[in-house]
């Protein structure tokens, strides 16, 4: 298990980017590649947290949240996933060996994520629901009250599950860490990655493919982005 002081900074930036990623302010921090590398960083390896972001990033292109759907949340569990990939002291091999379970382990976590989002929405609305006189009549103290009360109530539910996350998934990682061979590596980092590509490639085609010249678009992307990969 991880000490208290990474504990509570970890549990810290996962209700900032929980918060962030419906309530406020939305300013993506709660994206996968944002999350995993901050959380990276506060474990000592921001590039493992990147490797996890960039990986869970290609899934959570999917995710499509737009009014009442239901979808995973990315902030939280990337900050667990990338922590679980990052906190290796004195093991410079242990990234890559742990990066496909610490991708899993958010994909994992972020499901769970989404349903305590759904649990979020009920209890606003029961909330609302004590309002509802007062915001009929346009009580401004009504409205800063229920938006006050989602505010705080989502921030500790991001929190609360990213601490939560952390503490399973750590004592999973160093059991983890001293049973997996380093030869497996590049083949399975290969495979999550893959998959990964293949989920991402998916989700910008169903967005873009009834756009017009969206082939040009998606060939100078492809271009770009692999231009900076081999210039970094």
């Amino acid at each position: 298990m991880t000490d208290v002081g990474t504990l509570a900074l970890l549990t810290m930036l996962g209700a900032v980017v929980g918060l962030d990623f419906v309530s406020f302010p939305q300013a993506m921090l709660a994206r996968p590649i944002v999350a995993s590398t901050l959380a990276g960083a506060l474990c000592g390896d921001a590039g493992a947290g990147l490797m996890v972001g960039v990986l869970l990033e290609c899934f959570a292109l999917e995710t499509m949240p737009f009014g009442a759907s239901r979808y995973p949340e990315w902030g939280p569990a990337s900050v667990a996933a990338g922590a679980m990939a990052s906190l290796n002291p004195g093991d410079v091999h242990a990234p890559s060996r742990l990066i496909p379970f610490a991708v899993l382990a958010g994909l994992a976590c972020a499901f769970v994520g989404g349903q305590t989002l759904v649990w979020l929405r009920r209890f606003n609305l029961t909330v609302a629901a004590r309002y509802r006189d007062e915001l009929a009549a346009g009580d401004a103290a009504a409205v800063v009250a229920v938006q006050w009360t989602g505010l705080v109530v989502d921030f500790g539910r991001a929190g609360a599950v990213t601490a939560l996350y952390v503490m399973v998934l750590f004592p999973l990682r160093n059991a983890l860490a001293g049973m997996l061979h380093p030869e497996m590596d590049p083949i399975a980092v290969a495979i999550v990655g893959s998959i990964g590509v293949g989920v991402a490639g998916g989700a910008v085609w169903k967005v873009v493919h009834n756009t017009k010249g969206y082939q040009w678009w998606l060939l100078a992307g492809l271009l770009i982005g692999g231009t900076v990969a081999v210039v970094i």
